[in-house]
């Protein structure tokens, strides 16, 4: 099974929010999650990204595939992408 980290939409109309999940990478993104690390709100002054760093640290020891955007979003937080660690 291939896993993947991306973002999962939820909220309302020009009112997004998003969960950071471990999901299957043949599912639809509003399918059922292995995992979830965090949260992003795009449109929040304050608390705007938290993630479990341990969390996320683990799955990409897994061999996690992550995409672009949470990469975006790990890097901000400062957790590196390096599978040896």
């Amino acid at each position: 099974m291939s896993t993947t980290m991306r973002l999962k939409r939820f909220g309302a109309k020009k009112r997004p929010y998003y969960r950071v999940v471990v999901q299957d990478s043949r599912l639809a993104t509003s399918s059922k999650t292995i995992d979830e690390i965090g949260f992003y709100r795009p449109v929040e002054e304050k608390d705007q990204l938290v993630i479990d760093a341990e969390k996320a640290k683990a799955w990409i020891q897994k061999g996690v595939v992550v995409s672009p955007t949470v990469k975006e979003l790990l890097n901000s937080q400062g957790i590196t992408l390096s599978r040896k660690d």
